[in-house]
């Protein structure tokens, strides 16, 4: 596929559960076929987590080390080409993205501002927690929206631990958010002090204060209202307090400050609440956006302004046909975007009619560490709606991240990083120590 006796140009920004399907399943089609597009991959991170898994990472009870996927890696295997970079601007009459300057922690310039031209450009780059404008949260509160993010956190937990124990006081955590990540994180912390107890940390379970804070009347708002109640009496029963209907007017460093006008002490504090595309899509090159910054695509996947341009995931909102309001910014919608263009975009790049994306409710699922799990059907078939729990939840929650890892690696390579998975979990300690 050439453009005027060019090899065409495929940039994917964003490496995520989208982005890197996308770009792995179709550089694996094309590889060694004569006139392939050429296809490039652009994250500012080295490595790809699972966004579902980030908990985890920050909570310590998975290792990074085994979980992340090197894109450099990634591209050889797959047959695409990675490009570190962020996205700072869009050129549409060129058809360029620009990629802003790269430095090192010192403060070295590692990469300087770059072009790469395109002829189809799909953004995938995902979405961040939405402070909504509220004051010091940006000074005084983690984010978990990324692997740095998580690695991050992690680091300082383990440093909080050792304050905790050192000093003997208590460590007070506060996480502001009621959707999956928060209400997961919270039980990953109460899974993590009770491991460190068996490495001779004892007493950490009993200085751990652990506030989950949410401003809507109930948790997980997107699954059914059962899920919901028993997930709030599951983390309460394993010592985690739950604030519902609670705004928070302010975060400071020693708590946040709540609308009601009382202080929520905390030393650490966590911000998983709302969703919003990245700042720059802003004002990226006169595409339409929302006002949480995500970019309004059509039916096709395809920016309303511009037909060359994708957006896919957390970062593109899509309104179905009948629907009144987008569709959720969840790794489910992401995976069947991303089947949707490894379909579609072909036949796009030969000028070949292409269908209309259609979003199939599955469900959804949520784990509480080791202590239980949730999950409810999708609104179709025999089985519409219904709720279960235990360990077929929990299987299930497994699933859909090995079901990911196949996608991108095959279902050979897929299988064996379970396995090595499997055999570490018996020969590793199931929380990071060093």
């Amino acid at each position: 596929m050439t453009v005027a006796g060019q090899q065409m140009q495929i940039v994917i920004v964003g490496g995520g559960v989208g982005g890197l399907e996308v770009a792995s399943k179709l550089g694996r089609r094309w590889r060694g076929r004569p006139g392939r597009p050429a296809i490039t991959l652009v994250d500012r991170e080295s490595a790809h987590v699972w966004k579902p898994m980030l908990h985890t990472i920050a909570a310590g009870t998975r290792d990074i080390s085994q979980q992340q996927t090197l894109y450099l890696a990634q591209a050889r295997d797959a047959g695409f080409t990675y490009q570190p970079g962020q996205l700072c601007g869009l050129d549409r009459d060129n058809r360029e993205i620009m990629l802003a300057a790269q430095h090192a922690p010192d403060g070295r310039l590692l990469l300087p501002p770059r072009r790469l031209k395109y002829d189809r450009l799909v953004l995938a780059i995902g979405s961040r927690a939405n402070d909504f404008g509220t004051p010091g949260v940006a000074e005084h509160c983690f984010y978990i929206d990324s692997r740095q993010q998580a690695e991050a956190f992690n680091q300082e937990i383990r440093l909080r631990v050792l304050q905790a124990l050192g000093h003997d006081v208590p460590l007070m955590i506060a996480i502001v958010g009621g959707g999956a990540t928060g209400v997961e994180l919270a039980a990953e912390l109460v899974q993590l002090a009770e491991s460190m107890s068996a490495y001779g940390v004892p007493g950490l379970a009993s200085r751990l204060r652990i506030t989950l804070v949410a401003a809507g009347p109930r948790l997980l708002a997107a699954f059914p209202e059962d899920i919901s109640s028993a997930t709030r009496e599951r983390l309460e029963a394993i010592g985690i307090r739950v604030l519902l209907g609670t705004q928070v007017r302010a975060a400071t460093a020693d708590g946040l400050a709540l609308s009601d006008g009382t202080l929520l002490p905390a030393s650490l504090k966590v911000w998983a609440a709302g969703v919003k595309g990245p700042d720059s899509f802003a004002d990226l090159g006169g595409l339409e956006t929302t006002a949480n910054n995500q970019l309004r695509v059509l039916p096709t996947l395809q920016t309303t302004r511009d037909p060359h341009i994708y957006a896919m995931g957390d970062c593109a909102s899509l309104v179905p046909a009948g629907a009144d309001r987008p569709l959720p910014p969840t790794a489910q919608v992401a995976h069947q975007q991303a089947k949707y263009l490894i379909r579609s975009l072909p036949r796009a790049l030969q000028d070949k009619p292409v269908g209309e994306f259609a979003y199939r409710d599955l469900g959804a699922l949520v784990s509480l560490a080791d202590y239980d799990a949730f999950g409810s059907l999708g609104q179709f078939g025999l089985f519409n709606g219904l709720t279960f729990r235990g360990r077929l939840a929990q299987f299930s929650h497994v699933m859909l991240y090995r079901s990911h890892q196949s996608r991108i690696h095959g279902f050979w390579r897929g299988g064996m990083l379970w396995l090595v998975d499997r055999l570490n979990s018996l020969l590793r300690a199931p929380i990071r120590l060093d």
